[in-house]
């Protein structure tokens, strides 16, 4: 079946519409970033790069770390542009762009989150890093795709929205796995293992008072206060479940990791917040290239 020109949009040089990237621009190992800048800090510590492109606010490079062949991407902020980057990277290795048409053999890649959260446990320290091995979504992103979505943990997101006596008016929270093989190969002392929840903006989705009102002052210290199957939500941020969501339902692996650098619940911030990301970043590619 040819997908038409108004659904699958191409530049005149034949790369995907928003990312500017070619098939062959692409490696099976992704990092995403929120931050367009934080794509050099990562590339920095390339052996070679061999792909450096960039369209509004997704900019990618792609090289070689210790012989293995990387991706790094920025996405911005928020769980809209999970949804056209994550659809993208998927056309670029699963249709046929010239021909318009999905490939009979699918390609699963692996994406890893590289970014930056805020804490809501006293005990997790500043600069610790966490492995979200389960992603709570906020925004109604994967509401808007069919199929059965046998993967949602719907147990745990009743339970979850229960507890926080949920607004009805805000979207159903989702709940995502993170891929098992990435838990297990990211598994390692120095990372936290832990649950992180995906806001829908910065300010008052995540309990931040500026002019504004709360609908509910008490909610940041309700999710904090959830316990499921003997675990706590960890951490907070803006993209995980949605790269969860739309990497189940698209076929790939994906891994949230996080660098704490606010800890909400005892008001505190990091004071040395690039050598934290300069350390999850290292310790993300020493593992990939292992």
């Amino acid at each position: 079946m040819r997908i038409a020109e108004s659904e699958l949009i191409l530049n005149p040089d034949g790369s995907i519409y928003h990312l500017h990237l070619l098939p062959e621009d692409l490696a099976n190992t992704v990092i995403t970033v929120g931050d367009p800048d934080r794509v050099a800090m990562v590339s920095a510590h390339f052996d070679t790069v061999e792909v450096r492109k960039q369209h509004r606010e997704f900019h990618t490079h792609t090289g070689t770390y210790k012989g293995k062949r990387i991706s790094v991407i920025s996405t911005g902020i928020g769980p809209d542009n999970i949804d056209i980057v994550l659809n993208e990277l998927d056309a670029l290795v699963n249709i046929d762009l010239p021909n318009r048409s999905v490939k009979k053999e699918l390609q699963s890649l692996d994406i890893i989150r590289v970014g930056t959260s805020g804490g809501l446990q006293p005990e997790i320290v500043i600069d610790s890093m966490v492995s979200a091995t389960v992603g709570i979504g906020f925004d109604n992103l994967l509401h808007f795709y069919g199929g059965d979505k046998e993967f949602l943990d719907r147990e745990f997101s009743r339970a979850f929205a229960a507890h926080t006596n949920w607004n009805p008016e805000n979207a159903q929270p989702y709940v995502v796995h993170a891929s098992s093989k990435l838990i297990a190969k990211f598994s390692s002392e120095e990372i936290i293992p832990g649950i992180t929840t995906t806001n829908v903006g910065f300010y008052g989705p995540q309990g931040r008072i500026l002019r504004l009102p709360l609908h509910d002052p008490e909610m940041n210290n309700k999710i904090a206060s959830f316990e499921y199957e003997g675990k706590r939500i960890t951490n907070l941020e803006m993209e995980t479940a949605a790269i969860y969501g739309m990497s189940r339902m698209l076929g790939h692996n994906a891994l949230s990791l996080n660098i704490i650098l606010a800890n909400r619940a005892n008001g505190t911030f990091s004071d040395q917040p690039h050598a934290a990301i300069e350390k999850l970043i290292r310790k993300t590619l020493d593992i990939l290239s292992e």
